[in-house]
């Protein structure tokens, strides 16, 4: 049996991952993966955090991590690593300094056309197949591959501009810095909506609802993004994967994007984006107009998420989603696999 070293310290990159061991077959994994797969040296969830100040805790845990991580290398036929290029990064440079073989996979690329453009030279140097899910990385890598989008993958419902579900979702997140900011606005939003209102909270919250959330007597609390973004109307969502989700399904939404003030003061100092939201990155790099708003920090208030829920064009919606699907073209699972593989 061969063996699989895999770096997945993200909820979002396990998904990913999932999709990928549909077609790899008679692997034994090691490394950082969630522990329904196998059994990982760490579990993704002990390097759960977001923003700049909120990662620092874990670098000496990281450090130990990659050191660890390097000598798994040495027994395993392939490396697999997984968006996270804080860590990711240092652990194939770790890996090829310590003059080991073994290839090196690099799915879901780091942004270097939102920031740090000389990641490219590091990526390029330490690792051998770069799998891209983005069509215009090739702008910026010399060798990347295309393989695909992983949420194609996953979603496999669209709606269409005549089904109404009378039912609104919120997806306040995943981190509870990010709940804890996002909640008391959705709730306030909650109040002036008639239609039926579906909290979505993470599988791993569902028996702490009332600690994390708190009250929550104004929803229907539910798990599963996509079914739930699938059954509803409209969408608040905090910005994540969920917004692209929500985008390819065809759901309407709008993004909210709260942070500590140094987080958001830092990150615009360094990244120069017209957009945060996935779904629009996109459009602009297909040269087309916005799909859905966009709120960061104060702008995040009740006033202006209600606005854009009351002022949202379905016809207009449903045709960019498509054309969004077409961008894309296809899942990326498989083409990862068969990098994998051969």
């Amino acid at each position: 049996m061969k063996k699989l070293l895999v770096s997945c310290l993200e909820p979002s990159a396990n998904l990913h991952f999932k999709e990928v061991l549909k077609y790899l077959e008679n692997y034994e994994l090691k490394g950082i993966f969630d522990p329904k797969f196998g059994n990982p040296y760490m579990r993704s969830e002990e390097f759960s955090a977001m923003g700049f100040v909120e990662i620092v805790p874990l670098i000496f845990k990281a450090k130990k991590a990659i050191k660890e991580m390097v000598k798994l290398a040495k027994e395993c036929d392939h490396v697999l690593l997984i968006d996270s290029p804080a860590f990711n990064i240092p652990l194939a440079k770790a890996i090829k300094e310590a003059e080991i073989k073994t290839k090196i996979t690099y799915y879901i690329l780091p942004q270097v056309w939102a920031w740090k453009p000389k990641r490219v030279k590091k990526v390029e140097a330490y690792c051998d197949n770069l799998a891209s899910i983005l069509p215009f990385d090739n702008q910026f890598y010399t060798r990347s591959i295309y393989v695909g989008h992983p949420l194609l993958d996953e979603i496999n419902v669209f709606k269409d501009k005549d089904k109404h579900c009378n039912q609104i979702a919120f997806l306040p997140g995943s981190r509870r810095s990010e709940i804890k900011r996002l909640m008391p606005i959705f709730k306030e939003c909650a109040k002036s909506i008639k239609s039926k209102k579906v909290l979505c909270v993470p599988h791993f919250y569902e028996n702490k609802v009332d600690e994390i959330y708190g009250d929550v007597s104004e929803f229907s609390v539910q798990s599963g993004t996509t079914e739930i973004l699938k059954n509803s109307d409209f969408a608040f969502i905090c910005s994540g994967t969920a917004t692209l989700e929500s985008a390819l399904i065809g759901t309407p939404f709008v993004l909210c994007y709260k942070a500590k003030s140094i987080d958001v003061f830092i990150a615009k100092l360094f990244v120069k984006l017209n957009h945060i939201g996935l779904a629009n990155i996109f459009f602009d790099f297909m040269g087309k107009e916005q799909l859905n708003d966009e709120f960061i920090q104060d702008e995040v208030n009740a006033r202006n998420l209600l606005n854009s829920y009351k002022n949202y064009n379905l016809d207009k919606f449903i045709t960019a989603s498509k054309e969004l699907r077409e961008y894309l073209q296809n899942g990326s699972a498989k083409n990862v696999a068969n990098l994998i593989n051969t």
